[in-house]
């Protein structure tokens, strides 16, 4: 079955909508990732990157598409109260694919700041937006990243002027919220210019039990001597289907963190892929996924050092009961010139069932002789002897194993730097743990 004709037959009969409903920027990269997408299709199993996932089948269903714009009826601030008890953030909503743009907070931002719709910032800041975007989010090596930015209409903007420090993190939260099967396609571009300092967490969520099939797109660009830390928390419900790849670019002396946590989801697949370009860039990306019953989470990363005295620190993990499958494949590339490069990767899983399937492929492509690399990675079970150590100090057994299992994953949680942040995914990791749907606090819909 081909499964990408009705979709290039929806771009060919809609064109116009799309490029109406959009902006010159958004169109002027959309005909050739269209021409890419026809040439790529869908990823297979067959190949190398997506070995353990079909994303093929998550695109069968008939869903629906918001291609005229049209705007969802809810206020997100009045329905969804999901920031983070104690997080003084600045808050924003994505509805679906769509900026909501009828903000209810004032604004105390840095001055120059700039945070909104992708859409309307293309056409009031023409020029800036078109000098980043769809620069490294490249449409010619997956059909996924094609199929955004070919379909692509508005999503979140932000740009920090050289210098700002924006004190407070910047709050994103993704609501999907339908009738009916949905798909929706957004992008995110963030800008980072020299000296600047900047904290984004994102939130997916979901409001409905329809199908969802979200395909986000973010690129990041860090300049010299900036600091950036992304911070993404996915706990939607087992009909929603994830798909995020994430584009970082860093310049000299910058320093990146990415911590990706999926808490509770149907199937996910995030695709991380930063390049240091600059000499002395630092990168930190970890994550860590739960999941049970047949949920599926598959995070691939490629770190690409293209320059000397660089270094990347990467540590994931999982943690999966029932029938749940997790994947990991994480690449770094040190190129010819990137001598002094130190680079380190772990991934490291749980298996709590003997149904419970766990696939990592760590890897090191190097060509520079003057360098510190190194990975690894491990399955196994819960350690028996720890766990009769606790029940032998009169623990419960239920109790036993979800203490170890938060310890294992504790180091994780312990890289976020923001302390309501940290001890609010604490919470929600120990919830978890005890078999409790992790509802967001606040939330109406989730009451």
């Amino acid at each position: 079955m081909n499964i990408e004709q009705p979709y290039i037959d929806l771009y060919n009969q809609h064109k116009k909508a799309i490029e109406k409903n959009s902006s010159l920027v958004f169109n002027g990269a959309r005909e050739k990732a269209f021409i890419h997408f026809k040439k790529l299709g869908f990823p297979t199993d067959k190949m190398e990157p997506y070995l353990y996932t079909n994303l093929r089948k998550a695109f069968e269903p008939d869903y629906g598409l918001n291609i005229n714009a049209l705007e969802i009826p809810i206020n997100p601030y009045e329905v969804f109260h999901c920031s983070v008890p104690g997080l003084s953030a600045h808050l924003y909503f994505v509805v679906n694919d769509q900026f909501y743009s009828n903000l209810t907070q004032k604004s105390d931002l840095p001055k120059g700041v700039l945070i909104g719709s992708l859409k309307d910032y293309a056409k009031t800041h023409p020029e800036l937006v078109e000098e980043y975007y769809a620069k490294i989010a490249r449409t010619n090596q997956d059909g996924t990243v094609a199929f955004n930015t070919a379909f692509a209409e508005d999503g979140f903007f932000m740009y920090v002027p050289k210098g700002v420090i924006i004190e407070k993190p910047i709050q994103l939260i993704n609501v999907m919220r339908a009738d009916v099967d949905l798909l929706a396609n957004s992008r995110n571009l963030i800008i980072i210019e020299e000296g600047a300092q900047a904290k984004v967490l994102l939130c997916e969520h979901t409001m409905d039990k329809v199908t969802f099939l979200c395909n986000r797109v973010t690129e990041v660009f860090v300049a010299k001597n900036a600091i950036y830390e992304h911070y993404k928390l996915e706990n939607t419900h087992n009909k929603m289907t994830h798909i995020g790849s994430l584009f970082i670019e860093q310049q000299a002396n910058s320093s990146v963190l990415v911590n990706e946590i999926t808490l509770h989801n149907g199937l996910t697949r995030n695709n991380t892929h930063i390049a240091l370009n600059g000499e002395y860039a630092e990168t930190t990306i970890c994550g860590m996924a739960i999941g049970d019953k047949t949920q599926h989470i598959d995070n691939y990363s490629l770190i690409e050092h293209n320059n000397a005295n660089c270094k990347s620190t990467e540590l994931f993990k999982y943690v999966l009961d029932d029938t749940a499958r997790g994947v990991f494949s994480g690449k770094i590339f040190v190129a010819k010139d990137a001598q002094k490069t130190e680079a380190f990767q772990t991934n490291k899983n749980i298996c709590m069932t003997k149904e419970a399937r766990m696939h990592t492929k760590p890897q090191l492509e190097i060509y520079a002789d003057d360098v510190k690399c190194s990975h690894g990675a491990t399955v196994g079970q819960l350690d028996e002897n720890a766990l009769f150590y606790l029940r032998s100090r009169g623990i419960a057994e239920p109790e036993a194993r979800m203490l170890l299992m938060f310890a294992f994953v504790d180091d994780v949680i312990g890289k976020i730097t923001v302390p309501a942040l940290q001890d609010n995914i604490r919470m929600l990791v120990e919830k978890r743990f005890r078999g409790e749907l992790s509802k967001c606090i606040g939330c109406i819909n989730c009451s």
